[in-house]
């Protein structure tokens, strides 16, 4: 679903917010991480190297857990300023693209190999979240990070048909913009250096390029069904030999109609982040 999930991760300062889309925020690893976890077990295999004390080891920690957050932040600020610099790429041959055709038919076939490298690049951020480096749930990142797959690849890549849909280029002008926005607060933030306007447009256009990014995904699994139920694809029919049957046309019907409870939900809850980050009102969430 795009970057619906996103919200669920939004942060709750200024300076820093985890990913709607929008995407994880990119932090240093504090003492509790599981950098501090990598230095225990390093300890552990000092102690029978050396005969070092438990004192020695303890004044060593400290230096390491610094080590393992520096290289941690240097790894973070180099993504995303790849992908902030990916997504320029492609929202420039978008925009190239359309000053030379006057039209949008042959857009995504054009733009397709960087927009399937970078989106695919992004698993990484699902191995940011499993080793700590980003306090993020690997829940949320691994939705939000594979919805969007699922879009480039076992929707429009794989259903030729519909490339050419007018609701492709719904989406795909929102997730780029998202995506510029997005990681770059996250590279200015991991540099400590975040101008007001990042901050300000990361909390803003997600109020338009949400609704747009939604209807754009929705309307092209819809334009999808006819092509999907006609030739079958990705389904398993029975009888088979493991006995299982998969319909992928009934699939996309269930993934449609789980937009209709998540989208407002996650939705309002980037509208509540707006307020607490821009104008500092103290929102109070009430428990399930």
């Amino acid at each position: 679903m795009g970057r619906l999930t996103e919200a669920a991760a939004a942060g709750s300062s200024a300076s820093v917010a985890c990913s709607a889309g929008p995407p994880p925020t990119p932090l240093p690893l504090s003492s509790t991480s599981p950098g501090s976890a990598a230095t225990m077990a390093s300890s552990e295999e000092d102690g029978t190297n050396g005969g070092a004390s438990e004192a020695g080891e303890e004044k060593e920690a400290p230096g390491r857990r610094r080590r393992l957050s520096f290289l941690a932040t240097a790894w973070l600020t180099f993504y995303n300023i790849a992908m902030t610099a990916g997504w320029l790429v492609l929202a420039i041959a978008m925009v190239r693209f359309y000053m030379e055709k006057g039209t949008h038919r042959g857009l995504y076939k054009s733009i397709q190999k960087t927009l399937k490298f970078f989106q695919t690049f992004a698993l990484l951020e699902i191995v940011h979240c499993l080793i700590g480096i980003v306090p993020t749930s690997v829940l949320v990142t691994g939705v939000q990070v594979s919805s969007r797959i699922f879009m480039v690849w076992l929707i429009t890549h794989s259903i030729k048909p519909i490339q050419n849909e007018e609701s492709v280029v719904l989406f795909l002008v929102s997730w780029t913009v998202t995506e510029i926005t997005r990681y770059s607060f996250y590279t200015f933030s991991l540099l400590d250096h975040l101008p007001y306007f990042i901050k300000w447009a990361r909390y803003n256009f997600f109020i338009i390029l949400y609704p747009v990014g939604v209807a754009g995904e929705l309307l092209t699994i819809y334009a999808a069904l006819p092509y999907v139920k006609k030739t079958g694809m990705f389904s398993i029919r029975l009888p088979n030999k493991y006995n299982v049957s998969f319909d992928y046309y009934y699939f996309l019907l269930i993934t449609m109609a789980s937009y209709i409870p998540l989208f407002p939900q996650l939705y309002f809850h980037m509208l509540r982040q707006r307020r607490k980050v821009l104008h500092g009102e103290v929102i109070v969430e009430k428990d399930d």
